[in-house]
């Protein structure tokens, strides 16, 4: 019997853990780690910042899902990695220590002859003074929880608007480094429909802060889109959306502080500037999870094992080089763990060996460098293909091929959509084939046949689609696997 343990739950874990149970049979155990008893739709967080969803909308419990398909599951999060066992066993081991109510604090040692790990971002709004809703003073709609509270915030700013009072609204990144730039664009769009909505637009400030040197790079380096035989850029396509809507934008921002009053941050020209601000959603940056490595005689390799940011070390090429010289064939296809043929990361925790967009630095030397987004589609493609690759080493023997997921041969979708019914809402949706662009192969960095952006009522059903049918999906109901990641 083989044991494959699975950290994490999130988009990429989940779907790594239902894959696994679906083309192994019961007689290996499937395994999952999560510090989370819930699974979140994150893309629909959104909509519960705005309040046109609740929490009940985008989250379910998983410990019924995981009994049904018969796998374990272990509400805890892991602390420590063993790649190469220890003293007692050859076998991998990961250490957890448990988070639920009824287990709180106690630890365990679990081993394995496979290992994922899924473990998702560490929301790092520390790296920000004032920032965040629990010690800070910003709203994040990172969790359901945070977006519950988003909703609540902006209740009150428009309640201050029917009013008479005039409020400022600031919406983007609280960080130089951080990623998810689209979900921040996306809520921008969602909070000036609810303004709209309400009657109060136009005594409504509503700014842009983004880390992004130009609008519509969103941590890609931007898109070139073909429509009606002309070709234009997501910059041009992006801005003219902000001037339809009178949003504000301050572009190639770091944002070093945030008082009760004002948003303190630097430019690309190494300015420094304040924004006075009634709301603030700031999205943090991300980091890795903090897991430490041993070898089997205890000695800490957790530098061997992560890179400094926190994310796993997989098979990509981290040769430190110029912008010009980065490659589509840098980012990893197989997602290993270097020297080890049963260890991997996928999702957000694998690290990447560069940036996608070109990082900058101001005169001062802050570094404002957009992070590459790996969220969504691309986690659950990795997830998925990771355990196919498990199930055909256990079926076929441990040389079989690993399946390969490069995000530079992946696409990706991303929709903007304001509103939640079927026939008030509206939608910025944008593909991109490749994620990662390679210049090699196309003369813009992607297929233009397949790189495009469109707006209209017809991008909102999309989003709205997708978000019953992931539901669906991640609840492993009959048929699950035929929706494709």
């Amino acid at each position: 019997m083989a044991e494959i343990v699975v950290l994490g739950a999130g988009i990429s874990g989940h779907t790594a853990a239902l894959h696994l149970r679906r083309l192994l049979g019961r007689t290996h155990r499937v395994t999952v780690v999560s510090p989370n008893s819930k699974w979140n739709w994150i893309p629909s967080n959104i909509w519960v910042g705005v309040g046109r969803m609740t929490t009940d909308d985008v989250v379910f419990p998983l410990a019924p899902v995981y009994r049904r398909k018969g796998i374990d599951f272990h509400q805890a999060k892991a602390v420590a990695i063993w790649p190469q066992g220890d003293a007692d066993d050859p076998r991998g081991a990961v250490d957890v220590e448990y988070t639920g109510p009824d287990e709180h604090g106690r630890t365990a040692r679990l081993r394995y002859d496979y290992l994922i790990n899924a473990t998702g971002p560490r929301l790092r709004f520390e790296a920000t003074e004032g920032l965040g809703p629990d010690d800070g003073r910003t709203v994040s709609v990172c969790t359901a929880g945070h977006a519950t509270q988003a909703a609540t915030a902006l209740d009150a700013v428009i309640a201050e608007l029917r009013q008479g009072r005039k409020q400022t609204l600031v919406i983007g990144t609280g960080h130089g480094t951080c990623t998810c730039e689209g979900a921040a664009f996306e809520y921008t769009f969602n909070v000036d429909h609810e303004l709209r909505e309400a009657g109060v637009r136009d005594l409504a400030r509503v700014v842009y802060l983004s880390n992004e040197a130009a609008l519509g790079d969103f941590g890609v380096d931007g898109m070139v889109f073909e429509q009606s035989g002309f070709q234009t850029t997501s910059e041009l396509w992006t801005g003219s959306l902000f001037r339809e809507r009178g949003v504000e934008a301050i572009l190639g921002a770091h944002v070093s502080r945030v008082t009760p009053d004002a948003i303190e941050y630097e430019i690309l020209d190494g300015s420094t500037h304040t924004l006075a601000y009634d709301f603030a959603m700031l999205l943090p940056p991300f980091g890795g999870q903090p897991i430490k490595a041993y070898d089997a005689s205890g000695t800490d390799i957790t530098a061997d094992l992560f890179a400094p940011s926190g994310f796993m070390k997989v098979d990509a090429d981290y040769t430190v080089k110029p912008y010009e010289e980065w490659r589509a064939s840098d980012w990893p296809s197989t997602y290993a763990a270097p020297g080890y043929d049963n260890l991997w990361a996928v999702g957000i925790a694998f690290a990447p060996p560069h940036q996608i967009s070109k990082p900058q630095k101001t005169p001062n030397g802050t570094v404002i460098a957009p992070s590459p987004p790996r969220t969504g589609m691309p986690s659950g493609v990795m997830g998925k293909h990771v355990a196919m690759t498990i199930a055909d080493r256990i079926k076929h023997g441990p040389d079989a091929k690993a399946h390969e997921a490069s995000m530079a041969t992946m696409g990706a979708a991303c929709v903007a959509s304001a509103g939640a019914g079927l026939t008030r809402g509206s939608a910025a949706a944008m593909t991109m084939l490749p994620v990662v662009p390679d210049h090699q192969r196309y003369p813009t960095g992607r297929d233009l046949r397949e790189t495009r952006g469109e707006l209209g009522l017809h991008g909102h059903w999309v989003k709205l689609m997708l978000h019953y049918l992931f539901l669906y999906k991640a609840r492993a109901l009959p048929g699950w696997f035929l929706i494709p990641e």
